[in-house]
């Protein structure tokens, strides 16, 4: 017989005291209670900005310092300024590219609703048409055809533009990429502060770069000697040289290829598929268009409330697919409960529990009684009656010591021995009473 599996608690009644970042299924990392958001790498911020910080505070304390008494005024002084500000303006920039939501697309709670087959409804007699999920579909968007794609995580037909980042395991808005550098996804808002730090970066390379050789050019013209004697007599310059020379090459040529994106109005996922390269871009604006667009134009907000409680969600109504109906409890052990019959776990008492598996509820069998004997065939009854007369044996068990199916007999045996028992009250024999002793008799 098929056991009922108990019911299982729900957790939708505790969900009401938790806030959506605490039950968030993508990758993301929050801090301070949801107000900041973090991609899964959030630790390789930490390495970002120690190699933006110790490097400026290196150049503060060995160079710039030292050049306050070579300026007059308060020249000397500004060098130091400008280095600390431009460094604090750098970090902002830089939290506020990753640790925002760059445009991730709240997921649905369930699939949307299947389409027909081609598109086709109308089914004839007695037959259901076969619906479906399609990959992808067509959209108009000012005029033009994009084609979508279904997302199975989100479960959500992706705008234009958007993709799911398998990193931070989300659908973000307008994809760029993923950068490990800031730990976050570069989307929708926070392209623009990703720009800006990238570009900032690089300026504050050249700025370092360029008053460490001037401190080599004040040691040579000081001390009248050559360039290589005067590298030699500040370490830190040379280090500082080489470092951000070398960083000069790699923020500064994305920043100039971020300016060929902004000015084509592409991202860098577009770009590295070749999706423009032999059909137009429908997002190109002009050049000065697409730069009002990711500077001057306002950022969306965010279409995730992190710090909101979280919603008990609505129980799936009952759907009709593919000829067949599925409701929300499809998948579930549930065949004892649609069949009228009562679960297992609601009949078992104390005293049945400490029983084999083989134990079943006193509602699921039809006991024997000495009133019920006369109701059987003479040969059911004789067999009954001699297993019940033997010593030491239990009329409800078997001689192993088990429980015999042939004393706890279902309704359909009973109804079965019967009718066998009409059949030798009216001289038809008891061979079929015989044989129905033989099948049950416990072995």
């Amino acid at each position: 017989m098929y056991v009922v599996p108990p019911p299982q608690r729900s957790d939708s009644g505790s969900n009401g005291d938790l806030r959506v970042y605490q039950t968030w299924k993508g990758s993301n990392i929050f801090f301070l209670q949801g107000r900041f958001v973090f991609g899964p790498d959030v630790r390789s911020l930490a390495l970002t900005i120690c190699l933006i910080a110790v490097p400026v505070t290196i150049f503060c304390i060995f160079v710039a310092r030292k050049l306050i008494n070579d300026f007059s005024d308060s020249w000397g002084v500004s060098i130091v300024a400008v280095a600390v500000v431009f460094t604090i303006y750098d970090l902002i920039l830089l939290l506020l590219t990753s640790g925002r939501d760059p445009g991730i697309i709240p997921r649905n709670a369930h699939p949307p609703e299947p389409e027909a087959l081609d598109g086709n409804m109308d089914a004839g007699a007695g037959q259901t048409p076969q619906l479906r999920l399609p990959r992808i579909k067509e959209v108009q968007l000012n005029g033009v055809t994009f084609k979508v794609k279904y997302c199975d995580t989100c479960m959500l037909y992706r705008p234009p533009r958007c993709s799911h980042c398998s990193i931070c395991n989300n659908c973000v808005e307008r994809f760029d990429h993923h950068c490990p550098w800031v730990g976050q996804c570069i989307g929708m808002r926070n392209y623009r502060f990703f720009f800006m730090f990238v570009f900032s970066t690089t300026l504050l390379c050249i700025y370092v770069f360029a008053f460490c050789w001037v401190y080599i050019r004040k040691i040579t013209d000081s001390e009248h000697t050559t360039t290589w004697k005067a590298m030699l007599k500040t370490p830190a310059s040379i280090v500082l040289i080489i470092y951000t020379f070398i960083s000069m090459w790699f923020v500064g040529g994305l920043t100039v290829f971020h300016l060929y994106l902004i000015s084509t109005n592409q991202t860098t996922y577009e770009n590295f598929r070749y999706r423009y390269d032999r059909r137009n871009n429908p997002h190109n604006k002009g050049v000065v268009n697409n730069f009002k667009e990711t500077f001057c134009s306002t950022i969306p907000p965010s279409k995730n409330d992190f710090r909101a409680m979280v919603q008990r969600e609505p129980p799936l109504p009952p759907r009709s697919v593919a000829g067949g109906f599925m409701s929300p409890n499809m998948g579930k052990a549930n065949d004892d409960i649609e069949m009228g019959r009562k679960a297992v776990w609601a009949d078992m008492g104390p005293a049945m529990s400490d029983h084999g598996d083989g134990k079943h509820g006193n509602n699921e069998r039809l006991h024997v009684k000495d009133g019920e004997l006369g109701e059987l065939s003479p040969d059911i009854r004789t067999t009954v009656d001699e297993q019940s007369d033997r010593p030491g044996m239990h009329p409800r068990r078997s001689s192993w010591g088990r429980k015999s199916g042939s004393w706890d007999m279902s309704p359909e045996v009973m109804a079965l021995a019967a009718r066998v028992g009409e059949q030798n009250q009216n001289g038809g024999g008891s061979s079929s009473g015989g044989g129905l002793v033989t099948e049950n008799r416990p072995t």
